[in-house]
């Protein structure tokens, strides 16, 4: 009788892409997914850990599963397994605990659990991790997550993703032509290029390679291949999102006129106290220049609210910044204190009270802008790719400029391109 895997995914796209390739590996190796609501034999949980409600939200799941089949043998791999392996073998219910370099090794590990026995940690120091897996996830098999890149060699002072995820490393563009020509025979309409810092695509390729590569050469390749008709680039720093790339991208036959730039504060103070790799004048350059060449351009940035030494000056500097900024929306975070970052040193702590009530006045300046931007392109007619999903008579769509579209269901433009009038 085949054994039964259910897999979680917590985070970001390109842990969504490596949960759908352990998967998939999984089904090879001969076990049978199921949901995770339902009762399997092995649950798989894919952890983040940018935040810290990323780690209890774990902790909660494996609580869940203890309830729902207590017999079930529990897996946590991701970021959380490479950073805090004891922390999260010491909660009762784990079996078994994979860092960076086992995640991928997940059936062999497998075969070999056994229900009474303690918690097994497969680790290794993240400096010993070079290899780059390829992997893609499938949403309804419209919208493909491509990872092409991995790891980070930037040392901002809040974050832990380089000693979860190692040194930066990609795949080799031949490598990301031959994938998304097997996405293409499946159908899919649009691939989302990810990684951790996708600019820096290019360093560590795969295989040891020395060929000079780099993120505008791999953008120039997939324009060129015909197979796919849309691709959206993630997230890519502002230091790294050079003039030339945005002039090709607003000429560009497939590559979506949409940007995602993380901004993390709009106050150059903060920035430096963060040791982000550019100042806010940077910043404002490039929305500038994307707008002139293409002002229909969805623009959106991440931000972080409650830094240390963010005071309430620094924090309107930054509002300030956003509100004078021509983009569309914001992904809003509220600063969480992370072992081993420098960010722990800086004073003074911002209250947690704070830090949620300023999260609240930008979410609502991202609704703002977001209600602002879809004003400005009413009675546009903008290219729709609508998913396949029926939901209550409903189907969902992205614009190419990353407006939501809601239309009722019709069964033919399932996974199509409909010109939309927004």
């Amino acid at each position: 009788m085949h054994k039964t895997v259910a897999l979680h995914t917590l985070g970001c796209k390109l842990n969504f892409s490596e949960t759908t390739a352990i998967g998939r590996m999984l089904e090879q190796e001969g076990f049978k997914q199921r949901t995770f609501e339902e009762v399997a034999d092995y649950y798989v949980i894919n952890t983040c850990s940018v935040t810290e409600n990323a780690d209890k939200e774990c902790r909660q799941l494996v609580r869940r599963i203890q309830r729902k089949a207590p017999e079930a043998m529990v897996v946590i791999t991701g970021c959380y397994a490479q950073l805090k392996p004891a922390e999260i073998a010491s909660i009762p219910g784990v079996n078994l605990v994979l860092g960076a370099a086992e995640k991928f090794n997940i059936s062999s590990h497998l075969k070999t659990l056994r229900p009474n026995d303690p918690a097994k940690i497969c680790s290794c120091d993240i400096g010993d991790v070079h290899e780059f897996k390829a992997s893609h996830s499938v949403h309804e098999r419209t919208r493909v997550f491509l990872k092409v890149q991995d790891g980070c060699d930037y040392n901002c002072s809040f974050c832990t993703i380089p000693l979860a995820r190692g040194k930066s490393r990609s795949d080799a563009i031949e490598n990301v032509l031959e994938k998304v020509a097997e996405i293409a025979k499946e159908g899919a309409k649009e691939v989302v290029l990810t990684g951790i810092n996708l600019g820096d695509f290019g360093r560590g390729l795969s295989g040891g390679k020395k060929k000079e590569e780099d993120f505008f050469s791999l953008i120039g390749a997939l324009d060129a291949f015909e197979g796919i008709e849309r691709y959206r680039i993630s997230s890519i720093e502002p230091n790294l999102l050079s003039d030339e790339m945005i002039a090709f991208i607003a000429q560009s036959k497939h590559f979506m006129p949409h940007f995602h730039i993380p901004l993390q504060s709009g106050c150059n103070q903060t920035l430096s106290d963060m040791r982000r790799r550019y100042k806010i004048e940077l910043y404002a350059d490039k929305v500038a220049l994307i707008k002139k060449l293409m002002p229909h351009a969805g623009i959106g940035a991440d931000m972080i609210v409650g830094f240390p030494g963010e005071t309430d000056e620094h924090f309107a500097a930054s509002a300030n910044f956003i509100a004078s900024l021509d983009i569309s929306y914001l992904h809003v975070f509220t600063y969480s204190e992370r072992s081993n970052t420098q960010a722990l040193e800086i004073k003074p702590v911002v209250p947690i009270s704070l830090r949620h009530e300023r999260n609240k006045i930008l979410r609502t300046l991202s609704f703002n802008k977001m209600q602002a931007f879809v004003e400005k392109n009413s009675g546009a007619v903008r290219p729709v790719l609508f998913e396949s999903v029926n939901k209550n008579g409903m189907m969902e769509g992205y614009s190419d400029n990353y407006i939501k579209i809601a239309a009722p269901f019709r069964k033919e433009w399932e996974n199509g391109i409909v010109n939309w009038t927004i």
